[in-house]
C-alpha cells in the first residue's frame, strides 16, 4: 500500500493528476472575486468564509476525474483487483493520495488567500482548522464518484452531478466553522459535526468505491 500511494503521488506530480492546478485554479478563484463582488472590504469580509470553502471545494472537483482515469486507461486497474491489497484499501490510498496533492495544499494556501478577501485575524485559525477536517471528506466522496464513472467517455460532467450534491453538507460545515470563527461565535458545534462528516465518509466511501470499481471491472 505504500508503494502504490507513492506511486499514485508521482503520477499526479508527473501526469498533470491535480498537483499545481487545483492551487492555480482556487487561487484564480479568490482572485476574481473582488472584481465581481467590489472592492468593499467589510463585504468580502463578510462573504471571505464561503467564498474560501466554495473555491477550495470546487478545486477540488477539477481533479477528481484523474483518481482513476490513468489506472483505467493502462490496465493498472485490473492488476490491483488481483492484488493482494483489498480493493477497499486501494480505494483508501487512492484518496488519501488525493487529499495530499489537494486537499493539503489548499489548506495551506487558504490563509494567504484569505488576506486578498479581508478575512478577520480571528479566522484564519479557524479556516484551516475546517479545511485541514473536511477535505478528507471531498476526497473520499470523490474516490467513490470518480470509481462509478471510471472507463465512462466523458464523464466528468456526471461524476460533478454525482459528487455535488455530497458535497453540500461538507460546505455548508466548513464554511460554518470559518464564519463562526471570523465573527469570535461558538463553533465546537460545527466543527464537531464536521469531524463526525468527515469521518463517517472516510469509513464508509472506501467500501462503496470498492464495490463501484468491481461493477465496472466486470
Amino acid at each position: 500500500m505504500r508503494a502504490l500511494l507513492v506511486r499514485d503521488l508521482s503520477l499526479s506530480v508527473r501526469a498533470g493528476g491535480g498537483f499545481g492546478l487545483a492551487l492555480a485554479f482556487f487561487l484564480i478563484v479568490i482572485a476574481l472575486v473582488p472584481f465581481a463582488v467590489g472592492p468593499a472590504t467589510t463585504t468580502l469580509s463578510l462573504i471571505a468564509p464561503g467564498i474560501l470553502w466554495l473555491g477550495a471545494l470546487l478545486a477540488c472537483l477539477l481533479s477528481l476525474d484523474r483518481i482513476l482515469a490513468l489506472d483505467w486507461e493502462d490496465g493498472s486497474l485490473d492488476l490491483l483487483a488481483t492484488a493482494p491489497i483489498p480493493m477497499e484499501g486501494v480505494a483508501a490510498i487512492k484518496a488519501l493520495a488525493h487529499w495530499v496533492t489537494t486537499g493539503l495544499p489548499l489548506t495551506l494556501a487558504a490563509p494567504g488567500l484569505g488576506v486578498l478577501l479581508n478575512l478577520a485575524p480571528e479566522g484564519f485559525l479557524w479556516l484551516t482548522l475546517s479545511l485541514a477536517v473536511g477535505t478528507p471528506a471531498l476526497s473520499a466522496i470523490g474516490t467513490f464518484g470518480a470509481a462509478l464513472t471510471v472507463g465512462v467517455r466523458r464523464g466528468g460532467l456526471l461524476l460533478s452531478l454525482i459528487v455535488l450534491p455530497l458535497y453540500v453538507p461538507v460546505l455548508i460545515l466548513g464554511s460554518e466553522v470559518a464564519r463562526r470563527g471570523a465573527a469570535g461565535m461558538e463553533t465546537e458545534t460545527a466543527l464537531a459535526l464536521l469531524g463526525a462528516l468527515t469521518l463517517g465518509s472516510l469509513a464508509a466511501m472506501p467500501f462503496a468505491a470498492a464495490a463501484a470499481i468491481r461493477i465496472n471491472l466486470r
